[in-house]
């Protein structure tokens, strides 16, 4: 290695040993400058104390409180308020808390110290005169009652286009005097510049927010049970029970929602006086032509109350929209402006003849015997629907059993049903030789109408007399496999005396065409009545 080298090595050495020898004795410098000084970019209360001797901050301080104003912002119009130092007798007080604060700073951290910033309180700084502040805080805009409006809870409004909805609190401007001067008194000690109020929570809040959890479960409860709209279902009408009429059975109480079951109840019986039918008495049509009104008898919709009332409590509170029936104790076949419909029993008692319509359609009539008037064992009016029907049932009363094929009874213990044992139906027979109240009928007509009727189809059951509205028309149209159906099964009971009847259904029969004939499903009944004529015939002297 040559001596140049040696040297400029030697050189390089020597600069590296004074660069760091620098550093150390300006780092050791700095320590003992920051030992008498606050370090950089540091605060004392708000006042900027950097680099300063406690001495320095003091003064800076001292003037600061000779100075001082605390500019206050509130909820009130005009939003500003102040209170100077000098109202209140601010004076600094320090006690050497200033030297305390340089004594305690860690003077080796110096360097960290240049990039932070160091926010300094002291609790005594200042004193003054705390009554004069409770004056001057008593004689700001804000503390005057014409300025101060009560806060508002949140609430739960009224049902409205878009249900219930949260109303939100309103904060007011109520100043909670005890937490103010509190909060006051702390911004003084620590020479604040500037004090919010609400910021400090100073005002009187409300108790409830829109943010409350119960409040908002309740406005949640109050939709649901609000949005189960009900629409009922009665035939080509409907009828909806919507939010509107259900908010008003709606109630609060504490945490619950309610439901006013009385006024659900008044809502039920005002529902079952627009749609129950039953007792109004009824308006037929009848198969003479003229019309006749029913004011007896049981048949028609009836609204069970309770179990619809309990239908509406379960449907609220499923909180869904639902359509439905009306829930009815009794039910009728139609809603329209005659509710028994197009099938029904159709009973003349004046005229001791009967109808039975189906779908529209005459199906069988007949002549029939009723209660013995004489007896007072008078068939009973009015409108009812089929109680029920029975095969081979044994009618008992009190001196008598008798047994039937077909058992339709429509009022109590009075029906309609073959009577096997008569051998002619109609006319007078009744006044005399009736029934005990039921309807006696041709065992072929009562089968026809046993096989055809339903439980609760409607039986209209009045007096027509023919001198009041004249003599019907015809019924019957005998040239089709429907009329001539309905001649053989008015033939009843086989006699010598009904044989023009058995002739003319034979007539009508053999005036079908052969499809027509293929229709008629008692023909038999017209065969073994021709039979039957032939034996009765045979029997009679020449």
């Amino acid at each position: 290695m040559t001596q140049i080298s040696l040297q400029k090595k030697s050189r390089v050495k020597t600069g590296v040993l004074v660069f760091f020898g620098v550093l150390v004795f300006v780092y050791l410098a700095g320590a003992v400058y920051f030992h008498y000084h606050f370090f950089p970019n540091t605060t004392l209360n708000g006042v900027d104390v950097s680099g300063k001797k406690s001495g320095a901050a003091e003064s800076a301080i001292r003037k600061q409180v000779d100075t001082y104003v605390l500019h206050m912002t509130t909820r009130n119009a005009s939003g500003e308020e102040e209170i100077t130092g000098e109202s209140i007798g601010l004076k600094p007080e320090f006690h050497g808390e200033v030297q305390k604060h340089i004594d305690s700073q860690n003077v080796f951290a110096w360097v960290v110290r240049l990039f932070g910033k160091q926010k300094l309180k002291m609790d005594t700084v200042v004193v003054f005169d705390e009554d004069a502040l409770a004056r001057e805080m008593k004689a700001l805009s804000c503390m005057e009652k014409k300025n101060q409006e009560e806060p508002k809870n949140a609430y739960i409004s009224d049902y409205g286009e878009n249900g219930y909805e949260i109303v939100p609190q309103e904060q007011g401007s109520v100043v909670d005097q005890s937490i103010f001067q509190m909060a006051l008194t702390d911004a003084v000690k620590t020479l604040q510049k500037d004090f919010d109020l609400e910021e400090n929570g100073c005002y009187k809040q409300p108790d409830v927010t829109e943010e409350s959890k119960e409040l908002n479960i309740l406005a949640d409860t109050l939709n649901r049970y609000a949005g189960a709209e009900i629409t009922y279902d009665a035939g080509e009408k409907t009828e909806v029970l919507d939010g509107a009429t259900i908010s008003q059975w709606l109630e609060v109480n504490g945490k619950n929602v309610t439901i006013d079951e009385a006024a659900v109840e008044e809502y039920v019986a005002s529902l079952a006086k627009r749609h129950n039918t039953v007792f109004r008495g009824h308006s037929l049509k009848t198969s003479y032509g003229n019309t006749v009104d029913i004011k007896e008898g049981d048949y028609g919709w009836k609204v069970d109350k309770e179990g619809e009332k309990e239908q509406i409590l379960k449907d609220i509170k499923g909180g869904t929209p639902v359509k439905r029936e009306i829930v009815y104790a009794q039910r009728a076949n139609s809603h329209g402006e005659n509710d028994y419909g197009d099938t029904y029993v159709e009973i003349n008692l004046a005229k001791q003849h009967l109808f039975f319509y189906k779908n529209g359609n005459l199906l069988v009539e007949s002549d029939f015997v009723s209660g013995n008037q004489a007896k007072r064992y008078d068939t009973p009016t009015g409108v009812y629907g089929l109680t029920y029907k029975q095969r081979d049932a044994t009618l008992k009363g009190e001196n008598y059993a008798t047994p039937v094929s077909y058992w339709m009874p429509f009022c109590n213990n009075v029906g309609m049903h073959d009577a096997d044992w008569r051998s002619s139906f109609g006319g007078k027979i009744y006044k005399t030789s009736g029934s005990h109240g039921c309807v006696n009928l041709p065992p072929s007509v009562a089968k026809t109408i046993f096989e055809n009727i339903e439980e609760g189809d409607p039986v209209l059951v009045y007096k027509y007399p023919e001198e009041e509205y004249g003599t019907p028309p015809p019924l019957i149209n005998p040239g089709d496999a429907a009329g001539v159906t309905a001649l053989i099964n008015n033939i009843g009971a086989v006699s010598l005396a009904n044989e023009a009847a058995v002739a003319q259904a034979r007539l009508s029969y053999n005036a079908l065409p052969p499809e027509q004939q293929a229709q008629v499903p008692n023909y038999d009944v017209l065969c073994a009545a021709e039979a039957q004529l032939d034996v009765l015939r045979a029997g009679q002297p020449q």
